[in-house]
Formats: structure tokens, sequence, C-alpha cells
């Protein structure tokens, strides 16, 4: 009797929970969202884990940066700032090859164990030992598994200590990994205890958090909803709203009537007709912050015709970058043709970034030289994103006049992932957001390659995905990441990006720009490019 009025209360509790979630399918009666909550519609259908190991998308990222807190974290009020987290202090070794990070004292997971420097150096050396793609933001500074247990170790459980195989700056280590998703507090105790076949509890990770941070996940739906709920554990001032509410909306135009309802109190994915309407709204603003993320055609070098620089450069003049930049991507982003991501240090300004136009003839005569007069046929897959299919069809239509026969093919989120990761595409329209405001970011994961054999599986560089290799090109990403002159190491950067812009494997189209419509009973919602914070937000 006992085991089945617990089941009764569970089931009544997700009953309750859904339909919170999905209040507002209900009526044409003005909603309210709860006092204690934040309601959000935004398309999330490519979660597909919560280990920090190995998400990677957008989606995932956010709600790992609001469950799991890493060693440090970006400033709120300054994107370019890092500022202390589980580590309340560091010190740097003289040489600069150990940081030794010192951990609060009152770090709790949300199962009532206490954290300690074993806990993280574990965590951290497990990214590593299962080798999913986020292996890459440790193993590029030198961590292999051979070595990561001398060179990430806890001497006491509120010290860690990271040693380095070499000198690299110590400001883009702190962002690139003591900022990052590699550096947060798993409760080993409890993934150990559910460790499946040696998977560290990467399984068990699936639809669960177990880390320190100002909120855990209640509950995932996939396709429906995320249900996030205040740590009463943490170890600063707890969240003002105890729950987060997301519910996935694919299409614009619904997130936008949800919106207008009031049945949420944010849209994460408004289409630039919905933006302007909505700006006319009393009672609704838009929220907007240049991010890190650039969103780019890109091509499979292994294809006969991609291999050949010309024809991947003529692609470039298919676009219209101003045109798109005035309609589809009006709210959505701005033209920028770089790898690097304006206003990351060594990035290229706004005009040197985006030296292309529209121009067929260009484009033909590339091809022409490249050895397809006639052009070619290809295909190219694409996202649910409001903007994916005009861009989509935008091209479809320019490449026609040069010959190039393109069949399109659009697909979920998840799905156009995997395909990507994979390597099972043509051409793709995506996107990749970097998590340090530094060009290496970008460097390193699109234009360095360490291996690009198949069974490498390098999945979290999109220089692999695309089966683009070159050991010169590997070569001037190490040399721009050592050097220690700033004015040098910038001017690496934008050689790069210059040689990339001609020969590289994508044609960047724009650079995003995070964008939501908020109601103004929501207060102090608080982003910028790196990360946004959820605890901060409050209702009137």
């Amino acid at each position: 009797m006992k085991n089945r009025l617990s089941h009764r209360r569970r089931a009544a509790g997700r009953l309750a929970l859904a339909l919170l979630a999905g209040a507002a399918l209900c009526g044409g009666v003005q909603a309210a969202t709860p006092g204690n909550a934040l309601v959000m519609a935004w398309n999330i259908d490519a979660i597909s884990t919560f280990d920090p190991a190995q998400i990677g998308e957008v989606v995932t990222s956010e709600l790992m940066q609001n469950t799991c807190d890493p060693l440090a974290s970006f400033d709120p009020k300054d994107e370019a700032k890092v500022v202390p987290a589980l580590a309340e202090r560091w010190d740097v070794s003289e040489d600069g090859r150990q940081i030794t990070f010192h951990l609060r004292d009152n770090l709790v997971f949300p199962s009532g164990s206490k954290g300690s420097a074993q806990d993280l150096a574990w965590s951290m050396q497990r990214v590593v030992k299962l080798g999913f793609g986020n292996a890459a933001s440790l193993t590029e500074y030198g961590f292999t598994k051979a070595n990561v247990e001398q060179m990430i170790t806890a001497p006491d459980e509120r010290t860690l200590v990271l040693k380095l195989d070499k000198p690299y700056p110590t400001g883009l280590i702190l962002q690139a990994i003591a900022a990052n998703r590699v550096a947060v507090m798993l409760d080993r105790k409890t993934l150990t205890a559910n460790e499946v076949n040696g998977d560290l509890g990467n399984k068990y990770l699936t639809n669960r958090t177990a880390c320190v941070g100002p909120y855990r996940l209640r509950q995932w739906n996939a396709g429906e909803s995320v249900v996030l709920e205040a740590n009463e554990k943490y170890w600063r001032e707890g969240p003002k709203l105890r729950r987060i509410i997301i519910r996935h909306v694919a299409e614009a135009g619904t997130q936008r009537l949800l919106l207008e309802k009031g049945d949420v109190d944010i849209a994460r994915d408004l289409t630039p007709e919905d933006m302007q309407a909505i700006e006319k709204i009393p009672g609704i603003t838009l929220a907007r912050t240049l991010k890190p993320q650039i969103v780019y055609w890109a091509f499979n070098n292994a294809h006969p015709a991609f291999s050949h620089e010309k024809v991947r450069l003529a692609m470039r003049y298919l676009i219209d970058y101003a045109g798109l930049g005035r309609t589809v991507m009006a709210y959505n982003g701005v033209p920028r043709a770089s790898l690097v991501q304006l206003g990351a240090f060594g990035a290229l300004d706004e005009k040197e970034g985006q030296p292309f136009s529209l121009d067929t003839d260009k484009a033909k005569q590339l091809l022409t030289e490249a050895g397809y007069p006639n052009g070619f046929e290809t295909s190219m897959i694409f996202s649910t994103l409001p903007y994916a299919a005009p861009i989509a069809q935008h091209i479809q239509a320019n490449a026609a006049k040069v010959g190039v026969r393109i069949k399109l093919e659009q697909m979920a989120n998840a799905q156009l992932f995997a395909r990507h990761r994979g390597r099972e595409f043509e051409t793709v329209i995506a996107a990749w957001q970097t998590g340090i405001p530094d060009a290496q970011g970008n460097a390193s994961r699109q234009m360095a390659n360490p291996d690009n054999r198949a069974e490498a599986k390098l999945t979290q560089y999109p220089s692999w995905r695309h089966s683009f290799y070159s050991e010169d090109v590997n070569r001037k990403v190490e040399a721009a990441l050592l050097e220690r002159d700033e004015d040098k190491r910038v001017a690496l950067y934008h050689e790069l990006q210059h040689e990339m812009m001609q020969r590289g494997p994508v044609a960047v189209m724009f650079q995003s720009v995070h964008l939501a419509g908020i109601r103004n009973t929501l207060r102090n919602w608080t982003w910028h490019g790196f990360q946004s914070y959820y605890e901060l937000a409050g209702k009137e």
C-alpha cells in the first residue's frame, strides 16, 4: 500500500508539472505565469543528454550553466572578465605552468553530500577519460588519458592543482577551462553508484544533473518540456524564482502568440516579423545582446567539388549578406564572414571581417577555373530554426544561376547535429558558438584539426566535421596560441582569418544576436554572449 501511494504521489506531481508547463494550451483568456516561476518558450529538440562531458548544443549548454557551476564564471556585467565561482581564488606559478585553485568550503550537492576538490578533480579527469567531444577543451591544452591524473590533482579537500604542459596565457586557460563546463563538480559518489559498464555515470546523466549549481534538473520530457528547480543547498544566495519551466515550441508564430497572451514570460525563437510586431505591443520588450555564435554554410571537403579551394570560395559569392541582413536576419544577426566573432581578442573589425557580396559572375568564374564550368549537383541540410529555410532557399536560387543544383532537406535539430557530427552531409547550414572571448576559441576548432581520420571521431571540431585538414594552418594556430607578445598574437590571428575567408571549409554568413521577447512582469533578465543567469531573474 505504501509503495502504491508513493507511486500515486509521484504521478500526481508529474501531472501537476505537466499542467503547469502546458497551461497555455487552454483557450483565449489572458493567462498569467506563476509568480515563483519563469516560463520560457524555446525550440529545445536538440537536447540529448545532460552530461557536461558530452553536451555541445546551445540550449543544453545554457541549461548546464544554470545547474552546474564551474571553477570560475564570466562576470554578469562584463563577459570578458572571469570571476570566482566554485573556486574563491587562485594562484599562478611564475613560469605560468601551474594554477592552484582554492575552493569554497560550503559546496553541497542536491543529494546532501558535501563537494570536495577530489570530486572536482575526478570530474575533470572523467571528461578526458570518457573521450566525448568536450574532452577537446582539455586535450588541446595538453591533457591526455595517460597524464590527466597527474596533471589535475587535489592535494586536499579544498585545493585543486592544474598543471600545464606549456605556458599558455593564464587568461585563456581561465576562460577555456576554468569557466567551461569541463570544470564542473559532479557528485562522484552518486555517479559511481549508478555506473553502467564503466561509463562513469554517463547513462545516469542522460536525464539528470548531479552537480553544484543554482538549479537542478527536476524533469525533462524530450520534445516537450524541461523543468529546473532551485537548489536549496546552493552555496550563495538562492535563485529568486523557484522554478524554470521551458516549453518546447518549435514554431515561432506559436511562441509569439503565447508571449502576447501572457502564457510565457520569454520567447526565444521569434522571426523578424514577430519581433517587429512585438516591439509595438505594450508590456513586452525585446532583449538583445551580441553572442559569440557564427552562422555558416559548411562544405564537406571530402566531396569532390568542395575539395577545391576555388569552389569553396565561389560559394561565398552566392550569398547576399547585406540583403539577408536587412530581411531574414534583421533581428537575428549581423553580417560576418570571419570565423572569429566581433568582440573577441584578435578579431578583425566589421569591415575587414566581411569583404564579400553577392556576385554570381565572380562565382561562375571561380567555378570555371576549378574545372566546373557547368556547375555540379549537391545537397544541403538545414534545421527548423526560423531563419534556416529562407537562407537555404536564397542560396539555392543563386546557385542555380551558376549551374550548381542544390537539393534541400530540412530536419529537426537533433537529427541535423547527428548528421553534421557524423560527416553525413555534403553541405549544411549550421551554427557554432565558442565559449571564450578570444580568437583561439574558434581558431582551435574551426581552423585547426588534430586528426582528420574518420576513426578519430573529433566531433567537437567543426574542422573535422568538414573534413578540412591543413598542417600549415595547424602550425599557425599553435604559433598564435603560444605567442607571448599580444600585438604579435593579434597579427597572427588576423592573418589566419584572412586566409580562412579565402580557402576555409565554411562560408560564414552572420554573427548571431541573442534576442528574446520578454514580458515586463519579468525583472532583471541578465545575459551576455557567454552566459545567461536564471538565478538573477525575478517577478513583480
